[in-house]
């Protein structure tokens, strides 16, 4: 088969800041291609990246799962994918191109044969597409596949890279259960394919507003000069989710929030916020600084007092009546998994000393929302009557991941009128008012990152240690503590979150 190419784009010059960000001659395989995330998230992505141009002409696509499906249909499956949820136009011409390159696997991950016909697929797409033995392995499927599937690539040799070419293995959160499934993962996966050549995804830090967080820090000095413990008193990472489980009881339960959410998404926050300057934002430099941050974190002496866990039951939510956790289908009426938790950290270093970092996501919570609240110390001195400035907090600078991208300052004002009187006002800026430029979907940055081979914005192995290291005192203690708190759809958590912070004179923030 024949690539008929993609017309020359006339806008593209030599200044073109995208040059240097366009995969060269490559090809992505996904296994459990015809799962939710695929679907959703994947095949749109690849989709936009071509529609961007940032993808070769010779793309090639393979598509591995159990379905007896031949290569027209997954087209087929593909493109509906495309048009329902691409965020880029659909173009016919973008499209007939990325088609030729679509090939599919039908096969069991321990089928030999199976995966014998996917090393000859990948060949011929190296002859009739180009793609020079360049190859990634998007590993869709659930941990627990992780080490057969590995070793299938092993024995078929199509882990194995020629001189001049590269192969690349993608893995999907969680990375582990705890820290020992954790390192016996990393021993398995680097057996087949070394360090460096294993990404693991974690698509929060592909946002462009974590990306941000990084510029906001160090590129303007307004800021960092009272990034400190002299000036901060506390920090809040909030991930929120307004649903239940879903369809997913077969992957949540047993897993939980903590695991699913704190082990991964809100440590990497953590660490992106409380690092120091790297010396550069090569990947070896961001990952000393993340790393030196999460070796540095010590828990708090009771964890009884300072953790919260909590399952949601039944109730109001939106206007309609939900089940509870124990109700949702595929979920035993005796389980024990939290929906919501929360931790308070703190950082032994100078910058951090007694500035306690607070954790907490969960779901059937008010509302959708990802946000790191930097809250900052009272003025030493208020030079106001009391009554002026009842209404006044603490400054606080905030940090949107998601939906509504963007960062805002609270602060105070003095209220138009003829007495003194100070409250809080909001600064706001937000992407989508400041930026005509649209932002990529999180799974296009990561998926063009991996075909690049630039690894910062991926997770190193010492990272996955060392969070397990964190989080794992933590559910040892929750399993010997009973069950669960329960919360009411449409709250922030449970009574003991609340009162957590209570006990250090704070509350959380409403987002």
């Amino acid at each position: 088969m024949t690539s008929t190419p993609v017309p020359a784009n006339p806008l593209r010059r030599s200044d073109d800041r995208r040059l240097p960000r366009i995969a060269g001659p490559s090809g992505l395989v996904i296994f459990g291609v015809t799962g939710d995330l695929s679907r959703k998230k994947l095949l749109p992505a690849i989709y936009d990246l071509a529609n961007r141009g940032l993808l070769p002409p010779g793309f090639g696509l393979t598509g591995f799962a159990r379905r007896d499906w031949n290569a027209e249909h997954f087209a087929q499956v593909t493109k509906e994918a495309v048009m329902e949820h691409a965020r880029t136009p659909f173009r016919e011409r973008v499209w007939r191109q990325l088609a030729e390159g679509i090939r599919f696997v039908q096969g069991e991950f321990d089928d030999d044969a199976a995966f014998d016909e996917l090393a000859r697929t990948v060949e011929g797409l190296d002859a009739e597409r180009g793609t020079g033995g360049n190859h990634a392995f998007y590993l869709s499927v659930p941990p627990s596949a992780f080490p057969l599937v590995c070793r299938q690539l092993a024995r078929s040799g199509l882990s194995r890279s020629e001189p001049g070419a590269w192969r690349r293995v993608v893995i999907e959160k969680p990375f582990g259960h705890d820290l020992a499934s954790a390192l016996e993962l990393q021993k398995v996966v680097e057996s087949v394919f070394p360090g460096d050549s294993v990404f693991r995804i974690d698509h929060y830090l592909g946002k462009e507003t974590v990306q941000n967080l990084l510029a906001l820090r160090f590129a303007n000095q307004m800021f960092e000069p009272v990034w400190n413990a002299n000036n901060v008193d506390h920090v809040q990472i909030t991930m929120a989710e307004d649903i239940g489980i879903g369809s997913r009881a077969g992957y949540y339960d047993g897993i939980g929030s903590a695991r699913d959410v704190i082990q991964n998404h809100l440590l990497q926050l953590l660490a992106l916020t409380a690092m120091e300057e790297p010396v550069s934002f090569d990947a070896a430099s961001l990952r000393a600084e993340k790393e030196k941050v999460l070796s540095a974190i010590t828990l708090p002496k009771n964890l009884d007092l300072h953790t919260s866990r909590g399952q949601y039951t039944a109730g109001w939510q939106g206007g309609e009546k939900v089940v509870g956790y124990l109700e949702e289908q595929g979920i035993s009426p005796d389980s024990v998994t939290d929906t919501f938790a929360a931790v308070r950290l703190d950082i032994d270093t100078r910058r951090w000393a007694g500035v306690p970092f607070y954790l907490r996501t969960g779901k059937r919570l008010g509302r959708r929302v990802t946000e790191i609240a930097v809250v900052f110390k009272r003025a030493p001195h208020l030079p106001f009557a009391l009554a002026d400035t009842q209404e006044l907090g603490q400054n606080a600078l905030v940090i949107r991941v998601q939906p509504d991208e963007g960062v805002s300052v609270q602060f105070g004002a003095k209220v138009p009128g003829t007495q003194m009187e100070v409250r809080d006002v909001t600064m706001d800026f937000g992407y989508g008012h400041a930026f005509t430029e649209n932002s990529p979907e999180a799974y296009e940055r990561l998926i063009l990152d991996v075909l690049l081979g630039d690894p910062p914005l991926f997770p190193h192995s010492k990272e996955v240690e060392l969070s397990w290291r964190v989080l794992d005192p933590i559910l040892q203690h929750w399993e010997s503590s009973g069950r669960p708190d329960p919360y009411r759809p449409g709250t922030w958590g449970p009574d003991s979150a609340h009162d957590m912070m209570a006990r250090d004179g704070r509350a959380w923030r409403r987002p």
